[in-house]
């Protein structure tokens, strides 16, 4: 989605690199309201360095309420949806968050009941207790998006479950485009 300047900067891998490195906190948010979050929970960390991982490109607020507590900073949460009766859990990080949120209005229409969850730090998700992890990701089937590849998603995902991203380097055009193109 970096849109037709080639592929000298498409960073594919390099959000999964950066999750890798320990003490690390790698923040992907979604739109302007968890990008605040995030800064905000980047310069409260004490304990190392911090990386904003933001997109270029023009991303509606997905948050219009105010919800009272900065919920970015416990690295994923339950953007949409109820969580007692979901048929699907969709995850994703960043400008995906939005094709999440599309998703889920094509599927409710259907009669499927999704639960769209943000992910804007993987680290800060890890230190939540089990049973607040437990809540957020549900039973329900999970569908994780990113435009990266899979390998930071494997603890998340199950066996049966999907991942929706990329395999693939090199393809440069408008990101509506390529994400046709992709599928």
């Amino acid at each position: 989605g970096l849109g037709e300047d080639g592929p000298t900067h498409q960073p594919v891998e390099h959000v999964m690199s950066l999750r890798l490195i320990p003490n690390l906190e790698v923040f992907r948010p979604a739109d302007i309201i968890e990008t605040a979050e995030c800064w905000l929970a980047a310069l409260q960390n004490d304990s190392g360095p911090s990386v904003l991982s933001l997109t270029r490109q023009a991303l509606p607020a997905l948050r219009t309420e105010p919800s009272g507590d900065n919920v970015s900073a416990r690295g994923g949460y339950i953007l949409r949806g109820s969580g007692a009766d979901r048929q699907v859990t969709l995850m994703a990080t960043g400008s995906e968050v939005m094709l999440a949120v599309e998703a889920a209005d094509k599927l409710a229409a259907e009669g499927i009941r999704a639960v769209v969850v943000s992910m804007p730090s993987f680290e800060l998700f890890r230190r939540q207790s089990d049973a607040y992890r437990k809540e957020v990701l549900g039973t329900a089937p999970r569908i994780a998006i990113e435009a990266a590849i899979r390998a930071s998603w494997d603890r998340y995902l199950r066996d049966d479950d999907v991942f929706i991203g990329m395999e693939g380097f090199g393809a440069s055009a408008p990101a509506e485009k390529l994400y046709e193109h992709s599928g």
